[in-house]
């Protein structure tokens, strides 16, 4: 697979030894490019953060019932998502560097596809106001009405059917 404009982009599973890099797409990403939901608020933002550490997303990448995926390029990691096997899309951020390279809808496709092999016909997941129009471009429909989240002005829970590939 690749990004528009890039070199191949492989979708993997993480490692605790990619806790670090993985910590540090999360970070950059909600303090870059999710200004619309936090406003640069230092209380909002670091509440946001607080579960950003590299300690806890290594615990991530070996939670039972969950699977923590990687967009990598070489050894550039672009991109960070998890889903569980109840088919909640949990994270899915983009490198500050790598948005508009179609990054993040491969991450959200392996995502969804891995929900799909855990017997899934349906995802679901919380949107930030930032991504809410990506989530709608990729399928998904808002499911219910906004909520707050560490102080954002909103959530949008949205959901989507999905169907394993043959």
């Amino acid at each position: 697979m690749s990004g528009t404009g890039a070199a191949k982009v492989e979708i993997r599973d993480a490692t605790p030894e990619d806790a670090a890099a993985a910590c540090h797409v999360l970070r950059e990403s909600i303090s870059q490019l999710c200004v619309a939901d936090h406003g640069n608020d230092p209380v909002m933002l670091n509440a946001w953060l607080a579960n950003k550490t590299p300690a806890i997303v290594a615990g991530w990448t070996r939670q039972k019932a969950n699977s923590l995926l990687l967009a990598v390029e070489g050894n550039a990691v672009l991109a960070v998502g998890s889903v569980t096997d109840a088919g909640e899309i949990t994270l899915n951020y983009v490198a500050p560097e790598a948005r508009f390279r179609g990054v993040s809808r491969a991450l959200l496709r392996a995502l969804e596809a891995r929900a799909a092999e855990r017997g899934n016909c349906r995802c679901t997941l919380t949107s930030t106001e930032t991504a809410h129009r990506f989530y709608q471009s990729a399928g998904y429909i808002d499911d219910g009405a906004p909520t707050r989240k560490f102080g954002t002005s909103s959530g949008y829970p949205m959901s989507k059917e999905i169907v394993a590939e043959s």
